[in-house]
């Protein structure tokens, strides 16, 4: 094997191992995890944004953000969390409406910051939790890696030609159905039993998660950079790596957040949410 490949399989292995082992704690262990997957996010999104050129001050408030998110995530009050997180997005958004920030201030705030809430709020304290987390990423990775050989092996349609070439209709639909039962198997495991709720929130949360992909792309390609980082040894950035996984746990948050704003009932666990319980 090259070199490269070397790094990207050893690279691979150290991070699933570190990102399982978190879950499996949950508690504070976990929360250390997304926080620290929120802060690299905003670092390279800003890094590819140029937000530190664009305004000192927006960039100087955009990290005073993310500290006060994460540090309440680890230290302070649960029930805080969201509030301070929405707080300080629409703080940023006013200078923005203004003309004096670029709205990729706001926006990285927003991205890095839910980012980390979404993570933690999707894992929670409790076992519950734990399935949840592991369902999740049933979910994005199975998507994902069958999306890549689905594509590669029938082709046809692009997906999105002037974001991501190399995506195909094909390899999206293979990923989708991988995703959904994929999904499937791991609720199967925790519960003897399943609703069709869970196969249908699998197909969202799939969905979503090749949104975040190409949404990454667009940024990518937008600024003309190919990868968000070189945090990552073989395997470029902390975005290239999550931003399928964020994205459907944006999807969860939201899709949670609507069911409460519609009256059907508070949702107190994004575990139990996610599992129709």
């Amino acid at each position: 094997m090259s070199r490269e490949l070397t790094l990207r399989i050893y690279s691979a292995i150290v991070m699933v191992a570190v990102v399982l082992v978190a879950t499996w704690f949950g508690g504070l262990a976990f929360r250390i995890l997304a926080g620290a997957i929120g802060l690299f996010v905003y670092y390279e999104w800003s890094s590819m944004t140029r937000l530190g050129e664009r305004s000192m001050r927006g960039h100087a408030f955009g990290w005073f953000s993310m500290a006060a998110i994460v540090a309440n995530m680890l230290f302070g009050p649960g029930d805080l969390t969201v509030p301070l997180f929405a707080g300080l997005v629409l703080t940023a958004a006013l200078p923005a409406i203004i003309g004096n920030w670029s709205w990729w201030q706001p926006g990285g705030i927003f991205y890095a910051g839910l980012s980390a809430v979404s993570l933690a709020a999707i894992r929670g304290e409790d076992q519950l939790g734990f399935a949840a987390m592991i369902f999740v990423f049933a979910v994005v990775w199975s998507t994902d890696i069958l999306a890549y050989f689905v594509g590669r092996a029938i082709g046809g349609p692009k997906l999105a030609p002037r974001i991501s070439p190399g995506k195909t209709w094909s390899g999206a639909i293979g990923g989708t159905i991988a995703g959904v039962l994929g999904g499937v198997a791991v609720a199967l495991s925790f519960f003897q039993s399943i609703g069709l709720w869970v196969p249908l929130i699998a197909l969202f949360l799939s969905v979503a998660g090749q949104i975040g992909d190409l949404f990454e792309s667009f940024i990518k390609r937008r600024f003309g950079v190919k990868d968000s980082s070189h945090l990552i040894p073989g395997h470029g950035g902390v975005m290239d790596r999550v931003d399928a996984l964020v994205f459907a746990c944006f999807a969860a948050f939201f899709i949670a957040v609507g069911f409460s704003a519609v009256g059907m009932g508070a949702v107190d666990s994004l575990g139990a949410f996610l599992f129709g319980l």
